[in-house]
């Protein structure tokens, strides 16, 4: 008997890595391979802390991902959405014992030892420490291709005098178009701009780690969603859209999901609940929670609103509800099971921070957006969802740069009204879904690499 494949899969500790590297997971699993999940203690304690009893019995005796913990090298009481010290944090500290791991790993494996190391973007460290050890290395992407292929492009941007080379902000204010087959974007909205220098210094090494060491760079999206993002490097390569597998059952959620919304969304007509949620890392500044609460208001429609709770070490992300908010048509939440959401009959729309998981999770269900984005790869995302799909519409800002409640009513209404966008939502879950049905293009992409981490 040939020995069963094995995969280390190392997600970057955000709940928009884990989610995706996870399902990846899942998918690996499907098809005959062993898996071993690294997670860090504290996130495997908040999901541990989010899960039902009986989840948790049931991952516990699932012996097909084995999920295993580092320390992250913080305290409890340190601030974990401070992304950079939570990168240089993994980077010194679980770098120094991550072969320790994969040695006891293997030890308890002699007929399928690790030979493949898969990580999200900002863990690139752990592929230089697989191949000292004689491991493959891969790069699993949970940002869009297109916001993978901008990566690459980095030191041909700087060549080019498209960018800034200390601050990776644009020199000159002009379009810009990565590959004659790609849509035109706004360099301010490359996907490093929003965070400053030293975010930029980052990922400029990053990249530099994840092109010498990642032979390939695994992207959870259709080939025909972003054809010409695979024109920039061979090493992009689609294998989505990545559905989870409830059979499996392995809840990575920092947050208990509250599935008594889909029993309340059963009461509700087909295409009548506007849905709203900003994902796991967003956070809504209090006057345009205000807005968005009252706009919701005066809709007069039902609608589900995820009001998440905080990434930090409080309860919440103290919004208040403003003077006037009825929301009798509504229900609060502070944690959904999406995709299930998003394919239940009543769903009419989704308000959306455009990050590529929900962008993926949308296309899937079919179900036309309303974008909100905040910052980094989610205004490509928005692009591609208003100019190039045309499955969805953004949001106009006013005079002091306010997402008005009169234009969030308006733009629902049209939205709702347009079948034109509904009919190109359904096209393109046709054309994504076909795509991981057996000989598809992303299936066959799939086999394709795992054939590749055989060898």
């Amino acid at each position: 008997m040939s020995p069963i494949h094995h995969f280390l899969v190392i997600p970057f500790p955000v709940l928009g890595h884990v989610n995706p590297l996870m399902q990846f997971s899942q998918v690996l699993v499907k098809h005959g391979c062993k898996v071993t999940f690294l997670s860090t203690e504290f996130s495997q304690k908040r999901a541990m802390a989010a899960s039902s009893s009986s989840e948790q019995h049931n991952n516990n005796n699932n012996n097909s991902i084995n999920i295993v913990t580092l320390p992250d090298g913080l305290s409890d009481e340190d601030d974990r959405n401070d992304l950079m010290e939570l990168h240089h944090s993994l980077m010194t500290t679980m770098s120094k014992k991550l072969p320790k791991l994969i040695e006891d790993v293997n030890n308890g494996n002699e007929e399928s030892k690790i030979s493949c190391i898969v990580v999200s973007v900002n863990m690139g460290w752990a592929l230089e420490v697989g191949q000292i050890l004689g491991i493959k290395g891969a790069v699993m992407c949970p940002p869009s291709a297109t916001s993978m292929a901008s990566l690459h492009c980095i030191h041909r941007l700087i060549d080019d005098g498209v960018i800034n080379s200390e601050t990776g902000l644009p020199i000159k204010n002009q379009e810009l178009q990565l590959s004659p087959d790609m849509p035109v974007m706004d360099p301010a909205n490359l996907p490093w701009t929003s965070h400053g220098k030293s975010f930029f210094d980052r990922m400029v090494q990053e990249t530099q780690t994840l092109i010498s060491f990642g032979q390939w760079w695994l992207c959870n999206t259709a080939f025909e969603l972003e054809a010409g993002a695979f024109s920039i490097s061979p090493k992009l390569l689609p294998i989505g859209p990545l559905l989870p597998d409830d059979d499996l059952n392995t809840s990575t959620s920092f947050w208990k999901e509250d599935k008594t919304c889909l029993d309340w969304l059963d009461q509700h007509p087909p295409r009548s609940v506007v849905y709203v949620s900003f994902g796991s890392f967003a956070v809504m500044d209090s006057n345009h929670f205000r807005e968005l609460a009252l706009g919701l208001n005066l809709l007069d429609k039902p609608f589900l609103w995820v009001v998440r709770p905080s990434n930090t070490n409080k309860h919440n992300n103290n919004y208040v509800l403003p003077e006037g908010f009825k929301g009798d048509k509504g229900k609060i939440v502070n944690w959904a099971p999406q995709r299930k959401v998003l394919n239940h009959p009543s769903m009419a729309c989704f308000i959306s921070h455009c990050g590529w998981n929900s962008t993926i999770d949308g296309l899937c269900s079919g179900v036309p957006f309303l974008c909100w984005p905040f910052f980094t790869d989610q205004f490509q995302d928005k692009a591609y969802i208003c100019d190039v799909w045309k499955i969805g519409m953004g949001f106009d800002k006013d005079e002091n740069g306010v997402i008005t409640r009169e234009e969030i009513k308006k733009k629902v209404e049209k939205l709702l009204g347009d079948e034109e966008i509904r009919e190109n939502s359904l096209k393109w879950k046709e054309i994504v879904m076909k795509n991981i049905a057996e000989g598809g293009r992303s299936s066959e992409n799939l086999k394709k690499f795992i054939n590749w981490a055989k060898e």
